[in-house]
């Protein structure tokens, strides 16, 4: 499904599996190139040392990276579909704050991924996570491995045969 920016923070605003986890779009950046993201400390999440949760976490870096491609290159034209085919993690601190984080592409992240789409029909590639606390600190590091296909370029391809 393809939405506007402001829709997609709301939708991602009121997903159950991130509203209930204290997990919060702040902003959906123009062109879909990049989400602010809080993850509050709240009793919903905390664990037995009162910092929050890891699965809430992981949670948190889930969604992102593949929705965020998926909208880019939909509203670009492309009949693509975009998930997370892998993931790790490294707790580095624990997260007795709320945590922040941002994704960001850039042109050339977004050049190189429609490179990919329409030469190969496929784009696989690891995209990093960092979560801060209020006071700065690096608490939680998150590799995700995305995977985005082009749909067409299997139909064009077979088409030709």
């Amino acid at each position: 499904m393809v939405v506007s920016e402001n829709t997609l923070k709301w939708a991602m605003r009121f997903y159950p599996p991130l509203l209930f986890q204290r997990i919060w779009v702040q902003k959906v950046e123009p062109g879909y190139t990049g989400v602010t993201v809080v993850v509050h400390n709240s009793i919903f999440n905390r664990n037995y040392n009162r910092s929050i949760f890891g699965g809430t976490l992981f949670a948190a870096a889930d969604p992102f990276y593949p929705v965020l491609l998926h909208q880019l290159f939909s509203h670009k034209g492309y009949n693509v579909i975009a998930w997370l085919k892998s993931s790790a993690i490294q707790y580095l601190k624990p997260a007795r704050t709320k945590l922040r984080f941002g994704i960001t592409f850039s042109d050339n992240d977004i050049n190189a991924i429609e490179h990919s789409l329409s030469h190969t029909g496929k784009h696989v590639a690891h995209y990093p996570v960092e979560m801060y606390d209020e006071a700065g600190e690096l608490c939680v590091t998150i590799s995700n491995e995305v995977y985005l296909r082009n749909l067409d370029f299997v139909l064009q391809k077979e088409a030709t045969k």
